[in-house]
């Protein structure tokens, strides 16, 4: 058997995985879409097109959520089905191993972690931000971010609006603080994304110049054009300030971007691990479940085993879960709240993997 051209039974066992997470994640998730529109229907006055919209969106939403639990759910499914036809039987009576017989697991899991991996680099993240823009009542206005304050290589900056759609930013101030003094101030009328930066227009500068800390004066000068706030792309601010979602392409220029102005990025980083490491989980409770749950039904009440695989499969991903949100309120730092448990989760998981015997 090769991976091009795999054996009849390896072909059987990953069909009928992928049937099961296929049948299980589109329940799940239009279910849970569902539910979600009719509790927001009443925000949602607009046609039945945009209401159609608004299911597709949070549709997506639900998909990236809940593959990683449906992934687990699904190899129980199989499993148990597999041991109550007596498959798995039959399977262990031709020679297979519990390997041989996890490898079709393991490769539909990570082929499917990388697919939505691969989701989480487009416009795939943003399906949340657009669902919930419908719900808002001014529309089309609420693209637009309102009275902005954030740092830039130590210069204090404030945007009375930014339109992340036309990608312009009116009545921009800058201004510096040197001890308890304020060094100068610059504002402009509005300034516009180039892909860079922000080339601002019609620019006005004051500077204070001071003697022994007392003001002595101030200059001015104006320009026509400056570039500012490099590297501060609308889609980055508006996370920034609004705590949206980021496709991962967008939160690494951000996080280098954050990193660079000394600013707090623990949330960030959070959300980058919980996109890309939380997910692996998954992975682990697969094989876990697999190589625990007996094979054959003599050997298990079969009410009683899908009962403890669901509970331990919640009570894993809730801990997992609320140590997300530790790490993204800044309680624990990211890099122990998302890669060291599922870390120990996944030594747990090999031990049970290479320690197992050969043959059941």
């Amino acid at each position: 058997m090769s991976l091009f051209r795999p054996s009849l039974t390896f072909r059987y066992l990953a069909k009928h995985y992928i049937i099961n997470f296929i049948a299980l994640l589109l329940g799940l998730s239009l279910a849970f879409s569902i539910i979600d529109y009719f509790q927001h229907s009443e925000q949602l006055a607009l046609s039945s097109n945009y209401k159609i919209l608004y299911v597709y969106y949070m549709w997506q939403e639900s998909l990236v959520l809940l593959y990683p639990l449906t992934l687990i759910f699904a190899v129980i499914m199989t499993k148990l089905t597999l041991v109550k036809s007596s498959n798995m039987v039959i399977l262990h009576s031709f020679g297979y191993t519990k390997r041989q017989l996890f490898y079709p697991f393991l490769l539909v899991s990570i082929s499917i972690y990388l697919i939505f991996t691969y989701l989480h680099t487009t416009q795939f993240s943003y399906a949340k931000d657009k669902a919930q823009l419908m719900l808002a009542k001014d529309g089309v206005d609420s693209y637009s971010l309102k009275d902005l304050f954030f740092l830039y290589e130590g210069t204090f900056v404030y945007a009375k609006n930014i339109d992340p759609i036309s990608k312009k930013m009116k009545d921009l101030v800058l201004f510096r603080l040197k001890g308890n003094n304020l060094e100068y101030t610059m504002d402009a009328k509005e300034a516009y994304f180039t892909g860079e930066g922000w080339l601002a227009e019609n620019i006005f500068i004051r500077k204070l110049i001071y003697d022994k800390g007392n003001l002595l004066r101030y200059e001015t000068e104006t320009r026509d054009k400056m570039l500012t706030l490099i590297g501060y792309e609308p889609k980055i601010i508006e996370s920034i300030q609004e705590g949206k979602a980021l496709n991962m392409s967008d939160s690494f220029r951000a996080l280098e971007l954050l990193e660079k102005q000394k600013l707090n990025t623990h949330k960030l980083r959070s959300t980058i691990y919980y996109k890309i490491i939380f997910p692996l989980f998954s992975i682990a409770m697969v094989l876990i479940l697999f190589f625990k749950i007996p094979f054959h039904a003599r050997y298990m009440n079969l009410a009683l085993v899908l009962a403890i695989s669901l509970g331990i499969s919640f009570l894993v991903w809730g801990i997992l879960f609320a140590f997300n949100q530790m790490g993204q309120n800044g309680v624990i730092p990211p890099e122990l709240a998302i890669p060291l448990p599922i870390s120990i989760l996944w030594i747990y998981a090999l031990s049970i993997f290479f320690n197992n015997k050969e043959r059941v």
